[in-house]
């Protein structure tokens, strides 16, 4: 049962970073409220990786590809690994 909790959890994670992503190319308005939600789930996770890919790649004049949602999808795959692993050796 608690495997299940975590697997769902990880994945309405992916979804959210994935539907940010996928919104971010379309005009939106500012008040949306989906929009506020979206992006008080997914920023905690995304703003390390954004801070960090900001060290390596500095942003200049115009437009950029941010990568961190795809680093952080990388390693939300990796900690639910992680946590999963975890929690079958502890229910074991």
């Amino acid at each position: 049962m608690i495997l299940k909790v975590v697997n769902m959890l990880f994945q309405f994670l992916y979804f959210m970073i994935i539907v940010r992503v996928i919104l971010s190319f379309f005009p939106t308005p500012i008040n949306s409220n989906l929009l506020k939600i979206i992006y008080q789930i997914t920023e905690p996770i995304l703003a390390p990786f954004r801070n960090l890919l900001g060290r390596f790649m500095p942003r200049g004049p115009g437009y950029y590809l941010d990568f961190s949602p795809v680093i952080a999808l990388f390693f939300l795959n990796f900690l639910r690994g992680v946590v999963i692993r975890i929690l079958l050796s502890i229910l074991r």
